[in-house]
């Protein structure tokens, strides 16, 4: 169960950061961040993530908030899968876990 829950954590991880990341590249590269490589390789990672986003949400959000969406949704379940390895953890007595 430690397993899955450091797996899970880890890959809201890094696709928080890359949304973090595509934000602050949308922000400094202004209208040449399409040709930017590190912006196509963040879009690449959330592709996932925001198409999910999309399908959770109506119509009438625009597409150019999805990833705010997105993003908020991903801080979700990183805070509840962390609560969760705690509270897995403090039940184990703290056997195994580092």
């Amino acid at each position: 169960m430690l397993a899955f829950l450091n797996a899970a954590q880890l890959v809201l991880y890094i696709a928080l950061l890359a949304l973090l990341g595509q934000g602050v590249l949308f922000v400094l590269a202004g209208e040449g961040r399409d040709g930017n490589f590190f912006y196509g390789l963040f879009k690449v990672i959330t592709k996932p993530f925001t198409w999910v986003a999309r399908k959770l949400t109506p119509r009438k959000v625009a597409d150019q908030h999805v990833p705010f969406v997105a993003f908020f949704l991903l801080l979700v379940l990183y805070a509840v899968v962390t609560l969760e390895k705690i509270s897995y953890c403090v039940n184990a007595q703290m056997v195994g876990c580092t």
